[in-house]
């Protein structure tokens, strides 16, 4: 594992109140802050904002660096701030504070340092903006060497939405092109675990205007922690077809262990990488029907409270709460149709984990703020933990902590953190074996994206977690 570097701090994980962050966020700091100054302190030189532009926009990271010379400018204006800042904002979120707050940004900023994510994508900004900067570095442009070592990121939007970023910005670590910027949060999303979890808020503050400032204001001297993220791949019989939402794709890289057995001579595969949790089971189909319901009724979610309750009412429609009552095959326990196996750190050897027959729902957890802030994991006492082999549980521990739900009266329980969830396992790696039987379909869901998984009543599904070789670095509100 990675050790964290001198000005890196290790993660602890919390979880806070969307009412009390939202009214923190309304204080007085935001509003003592000089506007002029907070530019000062953030603005990249014009000729570089403009360069980076240019080169995302055509695709091109050699058009901005040819085109601009530093020296034609004025050297006033090439001086570089204390934090360069480049912020992405999701218009799309925070019931219809998106477009609002991507003015006020640009307002605070320049227009060329705030991206819309439905105009300018993230690997875009990796492949070609990122790239210009490197560009005009490498022909000897200190300042747009400097810009580039000192760049830190910030994100407008949701869980989905950073780990976008996230996933985009690890491509600096494949390619050897670090340092890779770290990242802020402000959160536009329903649920923003993320964002709580760097203390950087669980809504979208009353008075947005003033807190946006202070968030910037902190963004240049929040210290940077170290967040560990995990690839996951599905291995299903070929044949099939799956609707993949925008956290998977399709791939024909991954090589099999010779130990899975189970699985047909051809088979189809997909993959993606999660930050926050992956689950299986009957939660995951309750988040399945809230966003088709959303999707199809856009109008009934108008914002983080209206989803919270729309979410609330739709998982009592889907017969979590109604287990004696039913005798379907989509509405029992797991454990007759998946097998866990876990790998322990510095083990080579997969452990074959036992599921309580009372388990609905298996969540592999790593930030521990789940489900809007709660922690169901639970704040463990330490004879617990040696008792049942546990660690205290970090975002950058290379561990994943495994827990079931049961039925919804449990997990409402869980959520209200009256108990905690049902403690199965810690584990740096996962294998989860699903056989259908008489399930047709199931339900998985990764960082709140969820698809329909289908089973096949003769093979064998596999889900495959694994840590990946890189930590996301993140800015940290103190």
């Amino acid at each position: 594992m990675a050790s964290p570097m001198e000005n890196e701090s290790k993660t602890r994980i919390t979880a806070r109140s969307s009412l009390i962050d939202s009214i923190k966020g309304c204080g007085i700091q935001g509003v003592v802050i000089d506007k002029d100054e907070l530019k000062q302190r953030i603005l990249i030189p014009k000729y570089l904002r403009v360069a980076m532009c240019e080169a995302i926009q055509s695709k091109n990271s050699n058009v901005g660096a040819q085109k601009y010379d530093p020296d034609d400018e004025d050297g006033e204006n090439n001086k570089v701030p204390e934090a360069p800042m480049v912020v992405f904002v999701n218009s799309k979120s925070g019931g219809r504070k998106g477009s609002a707050l991507k003015q006020r940004l640009q307002e605070l900023i320049s227009q060329e340092q705030v991206f819309d994510l439905s105009i300018v994508k993230p690997p875009d900004f990796v492949h070609y903006g990122l790239a210009c900067l490197e560009s005009l570095a490498s022909h000897g442009d200190h300042c747009a060497k400097e810009t580039r070592d000192k760049l830190r990121i910030i994100v407008a939007g949701g869980d989905g939405t950073v780990g976008w970023i996230l996933g985009s910005l690890a491509e600096l670590f494949r390619q050897k092109r670090e340092p890779v910027p770290p990242t802020g949060i402000i959160p536009l999303g329903t649920g923003n675990d993320l964002s709580r979890s760097y203390n950087w808020g669980g809504s979208f503050p009353f008075a947005w205007k003033s807190a946006v400032k202070r968030t910037l204001n902190e963004a240049i001297t929040a210290p940077i922690s170290r967040l560990d993220s995990w690839n996951v791949v599905v291995t299903m019989p070929a044949g099939d077809t799956v609707d993949l939402p925008h956290c998977m794709r399709y791939t024909e890289d991954y090589i099999h262990d010779q130990d899975m057995e189970g699985l047909p001579e051809k088979t189809c595969c997909f993959e993606g990488v999660f930050y926050n949790y992956f689950s299986v089971g009957m939660d995951a189909q309750v988040a399945y029907g809230f966003h088709h319901l959303r999707n199809e009724k856009p109008y009934l979610a108008q914002g983080p409270i209206a989803n919270k309750l729309i979410y609330s009412s739709y998982s009592c429609t889907q017969g979590w709460f109604c287990t004696p009552c039913v005798s379907t095959p989509s509405l029992r326990g797991l454990k007759n149709i998946l097998r866990l196996y876990i790998k322990k750190v510095n083990c080579s050897e997969w452990e074959v984990v036992q599921i309580p027959s009372s388990v609905r729902s298996i969540v592999c957890l790593n930030l521990h703020n789940y489900g809007s802030g709660r922690n169901p994991w639970g704040k463990l006492k330490p004879k617990y933990l040696e008792k049942r082999g546990f660690v205290e549980a970090h975002a950058d521990d290379g561990l994943l902590e495994i827990f079931g739900l049961k039925e919804g009266w449990h997990a409402s329980f869980v959520m209200v953190e009256l108990i905690s969830a049902k403690h199965i396992a810690q584990a740096a790696a996962i294998r989860m074996e699903v056989r259908g039987g008489d399930w047709k379909k199931g339900f998985m869901q990764m960082d709140g994206e969820p698809w329909k998984q289908p089973m096949h009543e003769e093979y064998s599904t596999f889900v495959d977690i694994v840590r990946a070789p890189y930590q996301s670095r993140m800015l940290t509100r103190e």
